[in-house]
């Protein structure tokens, strides 16, 4: 009976952060738990933002990273009806306050925060798409209201959550803008269902929102970039239109908002796993990735860089640099079941 496992511990919380493999002690899942066999993760900026000390939400020691993840399960808590030992799985359920993460040979989850895994994804395609399709999903359905005919913008479009929320958009009906700064990344954008490509850096707000939407605004503006794009968002958006940020770290005049009736909804995903709250929510966008994906109506794009656990911080500078397309995956290599 394993005592142990192997872990990517984080060190050095903070600028100098870095990872250690090393071996941890073998979690055992409580009531309404399963214990997941790690076959892969990948990496969301809020991993960056968590490693740098940006949020101060860290796992308790041994400091266990990354929410996404992929696996089979291989053992059950009390009271867990809806799992069993060799089901494939995938969710985000750890990597944040009192839950420790995936980059470990084993991880515990929440029963409510993973589902099966479709049979046509990969454990690397699977463990890419739990945070940032309900990013996505929450940010365009639940609080956008998106409906069929109606006009969007995602800003970020080339990105882990606005390649998925493109899909998700074109998936409902609507009419789709996005805005990327690359050849590469507009080709992208329209792979995944963009019908106008923006090219932001070479395009005023103003002009774009003239010549695509005849000067009235777009319906919803979904902000996957934050920052001073929150300005753009406001200016891009219509009389009584509505806003959904990801990333509202910024300081910004909400006259705007005032002055055209416009709303504005600030989203965050960790609510189950910071607060105990919000369970049912993920369940059901996780229910509606797997409908959509065995529909054959949505794919995640993988990034041509693929790294193992013991990469995870060269993972991590890949992520910052801006030069990814799409999601970031991790594999747990197999020579770790050896040692």
């Amino acid at each position: 009976m394993l005592a142990s496992m192997h872990a990517m511990v984080l060190r050095n919380p903070g600028p100098d952060a870095d990872f250690e493999c090393t071996q941890c002690p073998l979690p055992e899942p409580g009531p309404g738990q399963v214990r997941i066999r790690v076959a892969a993760s990948s990496v969301n900026p809020l991993d960056l933002k968590l490693a740098s000390g940006q949020v101060a939400l860290l796992p308790p020691e041994p400091c266990i990273l990354h929410g996404d993840v992929a696996g089979i399960v291989d053992a059950v808590g009390d009271d867990v009806l809806t799992f069993s030992p060799g089901d494939e799985v995938l969710g985000f359920a750890g990597g944040v306050a009192s839950h420790p993460g995936a980059l470990a040979d084993y991880m515990i989850a929440d029963e409510r925060l993973i589902t099966r895994k479709p049979r046509r994804l990969s454990f690397m395609e699977a463990a890419a798409l739990p945070a940032v399709f309900i990013t996505a999903w929450q940010a365009l359905v639940e609080r956008g209201q998106l409906e069929a005919g109606q006009r969007v913008l995602i800003h970020g479009g080339a990105g882990g959550v606005g390649h998925v929320a493109l899909q998700i958009a074109r998936c409902i009906g609507a009419e789709v803008a996005t805005t990327v700064s690359t050849d590469d990344k507009a080709q992208l954008a329209r792979a995944c269902g963009a019908d106008h490509v923006i090219r932001y850096r070479e395009e005023a707000v103003a002009d774009y929102v003239e010549r695509l939407t005849a000067g009235q605004g777009f319906d919803l503006v979904f902000d996957c970039v934050g920052g001073d794009n929150l300005a753009a968002s406001f200016a891009a958006s219509r009389l009584g239109g509505r806003i959904v940020t990801i990333n509202a770290r910024t300081t910004a005049d909400l006259s705007p908002l005032h002055a055209g009736s416009r709303s504005l909804e600030v989203l965050s995903i960790l609510l189950p796993l910071s607060a105990g709250i919000g369970h049912e929510q993920q369940r059901q966008a996780l229910g509606k990735l797997v409908e959509l994906v065995e529909e054959g109506e949505f794919k995640v794009r993988l990034d041509e860089r693929q790294f193992d656990f013991r990469e995870v911080a060269e993972a991590h500078r890949h992520q910052a640099s801006g030069k990814a397309l799409g999601k970031i995956s991790l594999l747990r290599r197999q020579f770790w079941d050896a040692t």
